[in-house]
């Protein structure tokens, strides 16, 4: 399978794992090793003042943390876009991806135009992606600029869907339990 580094994952209906139930992944890297990824739309009740105070720099410090998955929940990633790409850890895609480590949050905040900050990660093994992929568990589809960094990403799903049209608009606008519908 073709790498899915930089599309999103939108979570199927079917997808039983709670943890990714209505999820919008940003995937950050996927090779024979394995993927990694972001969910980008669960946005936590904790502020980067509360829970990364050292990070207020580089993100205003009202801006919540988000949950990027369940895979080390403590562990702090930054996303970014950057103006100098170069200075990237991990290029996603053209200016987005995840602060350098050898940065500091001065030279880290002087490269970049837009952050977010996440608890976590999503992971898969080596082939899981690609098993989920042929189950048909994620739709895949390419980012705009703004939804990597959306303003409501609690709508984020139903968004994207959408906007991919035809019978994905229809899922899109789906309850949560269609037996309730």
């Amino acid at each position: 399978m073709d790498s899915l580094k930089g599309k999103l994952l939108l979570a199927s209906p079917t997808l039983e794992d709670p943890n990714f139930a209505r999820s919008v992944v940003l995937v950050a890297e996927h090779t024979d090793e394995g993927a990694m990824g972001l969910v980008l739309n669960r946005p936590a009740e904790l502020t980067v003042g509360e829970s990364a105070p050292e990070l207020e720099e580089l993100v205003d410090a009202r801006e919540p943390i988000y949950v990027g998955g369940p895979v080390q929940p403590n562990a702090v990633i930054v996303l970014a876009a950057f103006t100098d790409p170069g200075a990237a850890g991990l290029l996603i895609s053209d200016d987005v991806g995840f602060l350098s480590a050898q940065l500091d949050i001065a030279e880290s905040a002087a490269v970049t135009q837009r952050t977010r900050v996440f608890a976590g990660h999503a992971g898969w093994g080596p082939g899981q992606l690609d098993e989920e992929m042929e189950r048909e568990d994620w739709i895949v589809e390419s980012p705009r600029p703004d939804e990597l960094f959306a303003t409501e990403p609690e709508g984020l799903w139903s968004q994207v869907l959408t906007r991919k049209g035809g019978t994905f608009a229809l899922v899109a606008r789906m309850p949560v339990d269609p037996s309730l519908n």
